[in-house]
């Protein structure tokens, strides 16, 4: 069965339509891999997690801010699609 990806966040800090953005971002990139996303509005102030299949792999406070879209879509990867490439996220940068 496809894993289902579920993004908690706080409709008080105004936080949907980035939720929007990331869920729109990961249905394009794992159409194939995914169930679906969910968006969950929290009843808890300050709350944004994202989870696949109820288990937290993102959380905006232990981490310390909102995830970029490129290492997203790479914690997600590793762990629908181990396999797959993501073109352009791919890449990293030599400093």
């Amino acid at each position: 069965m496809k894993p289902t990806i579920t993004i908690e966040y706080c409709p008080k800090c105004g936080w949907m339509l980035r939720s929007v953005y990331l869920a729109s971002e990961l249905l394009t990139t794992f159409n194939d891999e995914l169930n679906g996303v969910m968006l969950r509005p929290s009843e808890t102030a300050g709350k944004f997690t994202i989870y696949i299949d109820g288990h937290p792999v993102i959380d905006r406070k232990t981490d310390g801010g909102f995830p970029e879209i490129t290492a997203l879509k790479r914690l997600i990867r590793d762990h629908v699609a181990p396999d797959k490439l993501l073109g352009h996220s791919e890449k990293t940068t030599n400093k």
